[in-house]
């Protein structure tokens, strides 16, 4: 609890009992700060904080209300600093891991929490927040500030010295991670993403180099050597720069790997000495993702040695998890690939097993980056035997027109996909279809639990949806053969 005068300087003793930028949120007590959203300009919201129990506000247009205010020029770009107070700065106290980059964030930082120990480090991404004590959601990859101190002072709480962390580009731009510093960063790849937001992939660049600007003089830049955006990331660096990547002169050299159907084989060269090791994580992406947490953990002082017994103990929700085909003939994965490289990268990777036809299910979600839809069509139908689109998340967008969008520039061109609207009945169909060796690929939403409508958002799990039609596919074949 602080007053808000300690907060912030104004003549108000008013006593605050927590900070929050969602109205529904506010409990009594509570100073409810009016920032700007995607959409929503939440001074719109302010009776309906006071209603729900806020005390207080910190707004910058004028409003009339019966609590105190304090007017502030920008209220996004002071919330991170009322956040540190109210929470005595565990920003100072906690070492902070910032993982960015288009698509290998989540398996990254997962992969740095698992090295380090989930008992001495934090984990905050697409996942929720998660260490030794406690799992719980959350609502963004990159919280808020308003949720974001609390995380950092829980971790501190449960004996956690560091904080491995998924920094997005809206992050940056919504400036819910200003004034933090990094210990280390680690860009995995940067490609055309969010265009719906940043309006220009110059713009999307910045925001992602911004890590490194965050990053503390004494600290490390991680780069990936082979990403054709390393000399951009390189230019924003200012820290100690290390490198990894299939070039003999960077830092962590990868001389070689092969990936099979239940692990990858990896020879790395280290500081002039080399190592084997065996991941369970396939493709050559998370080879990348791999190489690019241990060298992020190494540059901290960790060592090789303790690291890779750990590895075979890796595991990532919603990242190829294969599952339990309940002995029918063909597989079933669901994996978080949205974005057009790194569904590219993991149907490149799945066409080198030995696999009869992928089939996929896919959408993109509305009131996001419509410039990627139609190429996430031409990518799946080009790398993939047969596609069948479906909605994700379409939000107030019309499900119809969001797949319309996907299949702008193959309609003409390509004949194996399919539209199912309906997310379930997609899944269940591609089930349905399924042939000796085939392997069907769910993607798009990983392991998350929900789907947002137009009006509502409902719980749905891909993989509890799947193992669903999985069970009664195989009562169907049993009962056929008697």
């Amino acid at each position: 609890m602080k007053k808000l005068n300690e907060l912030i300087d104004c003549e108000f003793e008013t006593e605050i009992n927590g900070i929050k930028i969602n109205s529904k949120e506010c409990k009594k007590g509570d100073l409810f700060i009016c920032t700007m959203g995607v959409k929503a300009d939440r001074h719109d919201f302010v009776d309906d904080a006071i209603k729900n129990g806020a005390v207080a506000i910190i707004a910058s247009k004028k409003i009339n209300v019966d609590v105190p205010v304090v007017y502030v020029e920008d209220t996004n770009t002071i919330m991170p600093k009322l956040m540190q107070k109210f929470y005595d700065n565990p920003q100072k106290e906690i070492k902070i891991i910032a993982i960015g980059g288009t698509d290998g964030k989540t398996s990254s930082s997962t992969i740095i929490q698992t090295l380090i120990g989930n008992d001495k480090c934090g984990y905050i991404g697409t996942n929720g927040y998660s260490c030794s004590k406690f799992k719980k959601d959350t609502n963004n990859t990159t919280p808020d500030a308003d949720k974001l101190y609390g995380y950092f002072r829980e971790f501190l709480d449960s004996g956690c010295e560091y904080v491995a962390m998924e920094t997005s580009s809206e992050a940056y731009f919504r400036h819910r991670l200003d004034d933090l510093e990094y210990e280390a960063g680690l860009i995995t790849n940067i490609t055309r993403e969010h265009i719906n937001i940043h309006k220009t992939f110059e713009n999307y660049l910045e925001c992602k180099k911004q890590e490194f600007k965050q990053v503390k003089k004494e600290g490390y830049d991680i780069l990936n050597y082979d990403d054709e955006h390393y000399k951009d990331c390189l230019e924003a660096c200012s820290s100690n720069v290390l490198t990894y990547g299939q070039d003999k002169n960077c830092d962590l050299y990868i001389k070689h790997f092969d990936i099979y159907t239940n692990r990858s084989e990896i020879d790395i060269i280290y500081n002039k000495k080399e190592y084997h090791i065996t991941s369970p994580l396939l493709g050559d992406f998370n080879v990348y993702n791999l190489c690019g947490a241990l060298l992020t953990c190494l540059s901290l002082g960790f060592k090789m040695e303790d690291m890779i017994p750990r590895i075979e103990k890796l595991e990532v929700d919603g990242r190829l998890d294969a599952l339990d085909n309940h002995g029918l003939n063909f597989n079933v994965w669901v994996d978080y690939a949205h974005t057009p490289n790194g569904i590219t990268k993991l149907l490149n990777f799945v066409h080198r097993l030995d696999i009869n036809r992928s089939i996929v299910v896919i959408g993109q979600a509305g009131e996001r980056d419509p410039y990627k839809r139609p190429e996430v069509g031409k990518c799946v139908v080009e790398n993939s035997d047969y596609a069948i689109f479906c909605y994700e998340d379409p939000r107030s967008e019309d499900p119809m027109n969001i797949c319309q969008d996907i299949i702008k520039d193959i309609k003409d061109t390509h004949n194996n996909y399919e539209i199912i609207i309906d997310r379930e009945s997609a899944i269940k169909h591609a089930i349905d279809i399924a042939q000796k060796n085939d392997l069907v690929l769910i993607l798009g939403k990983g392991n998350e639990t929900y789907e947002k409508l137009k009006n509502e958002t409902i719980y749905f799990n891909d993989e509890e949806v799947a193992l669903k039609y999985i069970k009664a596919r195989k009562e169907r074949d049993d009962l056929n053969k008697r």
